[in-house]
């Protein structure tokens, strides 16, 4: 059974107790800084998105548990700095929602979620941005800022019209790069593949599909599949190191039905 909004916020506000608490008595809690705290919370970013590409929801709430508490530490120094306080972050996203929402909040009207994102950048754009670009982090990893980059721009208007342009776009990529092979020049081939791979994320857009998603998903299923025919070696004392390629498919292949 789900909690009332009475016990959700009562909730809050016990982490809220427990922060101010471990912040003024606890050697490690007391040592941390926005700064100590960047890597950590990355990494708890990254868990979280294993366990939604799990759809494991139990590690999830976990997951969502660990991130919370990030943001309530962040509050918590910023409020010792005098600079900010939990309060402030969320009337600064409650207004930001309610200005970027002139659809619900105001007498604007829209026909789809696209128009919603494309009002949006606009909004952004008068709010002083100087470009739509802005907002993309230059940490990110490349596949997710190409994919929020090619977001972005889509939401002014500079886009290709139908998914089959996009298509013809990569097989364009293709045989460039193809062209680049042939001549031998690595800086000209990095840089092609580099166009194949953005056309490609451009591409999922258009179908729908999320490339860091799809990706990981990728990358779990081979994983599952390698230790699988690392364990089946094993059981009969053999070594991958001295078995031969068509012995490895044998067990590849009977992998390949158990993680699909």
């Amino acid at each position: 059974m789900l909690n009332s909004r009475k016990q959700q916020l009562e909730a809050f506000n016990r982490l809220l107790d427990i922060m101010d608490e471990l912040r003024e008595k606890c050697p490690w809690d007391k040592k941390q800084t926005l700064e100590s705290l960047r890597h950590l919370t990355i990494e708890e970013v990254y868990e979280l998105g294993d366990a939604i590409l799990d759809n494991n929801l139990e590690e999830l709430k976990k997951e969502l548990g660990d991130v919370l508490l990030h943001i309530v530490f962040y509050a918590k120094i910023g409020s010792e700095k005098k600079a900010f306080d939990i309060a402030d972050i969320a009337n600064a996203i409650s207004d930001k929602l309610i200005d970027r929402h002139p659809h619900i909040y105001a007498d604007v009207t829209v026909k789809d979620e696209n128009e919603v994102k494309q009002n949006w950048e606009k909004l952004k754009l008068k709010e002083g941005k100087e470009s739509v670009l802005e907002g993309v982090p230059k940490s990110l990893p490349a596949m997710v800022k190409a994919n929020r980059i090619q977001d972005k721009v889509s939401g002014v208007g500079f886009d290709w019209e139908e998914p089959h342009q996009v298509w013809e776009k990569v097989q364009e990529e293709l045989t460039e790069l193809n062209e680049e092979i042939a001549q031998g020049n690595q800086q000209n081939i990095e840089e092609e593949f580099g166009d194949v791979l953005f056309s490609m994320i451009n591409y999922a857009r258009f179908i729908n599909v999320n490339p860091e998603n799809a990706l990981e998903r990728t990358n779990k299923k081979f994983i599952n599949r390698f230790q699988y025919l690392e364990n089946s070696a094993k059981k009969e004392g053999k070594e991958l190191s001295e078995m031969s390629l068509a012995e490895m498919d044998i067990y590849w292949e009977k992998a390949k039905t158990f993680y699909k």
